[in-house]
């Protein structure tokens, strides 16, 4: 018995009564094979929509329906052609969303990442985070004629994201960071009449329609010079996919203030500094090399030598911290840096997906230096960040 997980977004007419509407359903979810028992035939876009999902959620993960065997059977066949007409058939039928799950589960189900190899297939998929991973594990591979469109389907992604994230981001970071160079005795050029107001407003004297502004409040004079240094350190592992494009998004948008100098470091068993092309972060997708090892502390200490400012550094470490360096040096580099001044944060991942398996005794090592690691939403990672640019607690989630 095979199901589906886009059955529910599927409209019924109408005029169709309930109890046959839920038989319909019913038969969407369970399949064709005899033993569904619904006895409800199917036509029309109802059937095509079937087969569809057939061709994919088949038993037996698809395998039946390759081999001929099954009643609902079909299959994506073998070539770019068939799989991008399919993929066509599920875009009519469901909703973005849903669409990325089914080629999501098609790609890992079916193994048809040879068939990303192909521009016609390229030009039929829906964008999205999880496909840009899969692109960049096969980066190495992609012929001439396909990495055009492969960097057409990565930009599109990159351009959504940044819609999403970047003025949100901006805007949280730089308040922080005003915040962190608020001065209470500033010269008059450097007054914040806004903040002096909301700080004086106990002090309002109705019978002259006034505030008197006992305490200034005000930003340092270098408000334009750079304060802050964020280095991003990420883990390109194969689990880490969707943490490094969102991660490679928010280090161009943080390269993007000038009162930051931000860093981003990739590393497997290697370590590549990626910072000269945070200008285009597409560039930067398709400067990291998904699927390698890990050497955390390796990375670490590229990191390391490079701060130059330890107490107005932090550090944010991506990785689901499986170590395959030396396991107590990373755990002791990061007791160093924290003991330098470094704000140090540890994120599990950086996608809307949640926590990924975890090695859970360098997470509990971690906590006992006061560097909780956490899983982060991409849509709370301003957040985050402006939280340890104010070296204020992190916003934590109730599920980490």
């Amino acid at each position: 018995m095979s199901s589906s997980p886009v059955t529910a977004t599927v409209p019924a007419p109408a005029t169709v009564p309930a109890a046959d509407e839920r038989l319909r359903r019913w038969r969407l979810v369970l399949g064709g094979a005899a033993a569904e028992g619904t006895g409800r035939g199917l036509s029309g876009a109802d059937a095509a929509m079937d087969a569809a999902l057939a061709a994919l959620y088949d038993s037996r993960d698809g395998r039946e329906a390759r081999e001929g065997g099954g009643e609902r059977g079909g299959g994506l066949g073998g070539s770019a052609p068939s799989v991008a007409r399919w993929l066509g058939d599920i875009r009519t039928y469901f909703p973005s969303s849903v669409v990325q799950v089914v080629q999501r589960d098609a790609i890992e189900r079916l193994g048809l990442a040879e068939l990303l190899l192909e521009p016609e297939m390229l030009e039929a998929v829906e964008p999205d985070v999880h496909l840009v991973g899969t692109l960049l594990s096969l980066n190495k591979a992609l012929p001439e004629t396909t990495r055009e469109t492969a960097r057409a389907v990565v930009r599109k992604v990159v351009a959504d994201l940044e819609a999403r994230l970047a003025a949100r981001t901006r805007a949280t970071v730089t308040g922080a960071l005003d915040r962190s160079a608020r001065i209470d005795r500033p010269r008059h050029r450097d007054i914040d009449w806004n903040r002096t107001l909301r700080a004086n407003l106990g002090n309002y004297l109705p019978e002259h329609r006034t505030v008197v502004p006992e305490r200034l409040v005000g930003h340092g004079r270098a408000s334009r010079a750079v304060r802050k240094e964020v280095v991003l350190c990420v883990d390109q592992s194969g689990s880490m996919a969707a943490s490094v494009v969102h991660a490679s998004v928010f280090g161009a948008v943080l390269a993007s203030l000038r009162a930051v100098a931000t860093r981003l470091v990739v590393f497997d068993t290697s370590v590549v500094d990626l910072t000269d092309a945070l200008d285009d972060p597409v560039d930067v997708l398709f400067g990291t090399r998904l699927g390698g090892g890990t050497d955390i502390n390796r990375a670490l200490a590229y990191c390391q030598s490079r701060i130059g400012r330890p107490a107005d550094t932090v550090v944010v470490l991506i990785s689901d911290l499986y170590e395959g360096g030396i396991r107590d040096e990373m755990v002791k580099r990061v007791a160093a840096m924290k003991a330098s001044g470094v704000q140090f944060v540890a994120l599990l991942a950086l996608s809307d997906e949640g926590a990924p398996a975890y090695d859970r005794d360098h997470a509990a090592a971690l906590a006992a230096l006061g560097v909780p690691a956490f899983a982060c939403t991409p849509d709370l990672f301003p957040e985050v960040m402006a939280a340890a640019l104010e070296k204020r607690p992190l916003p934590i989630p109730d599920t980490a």
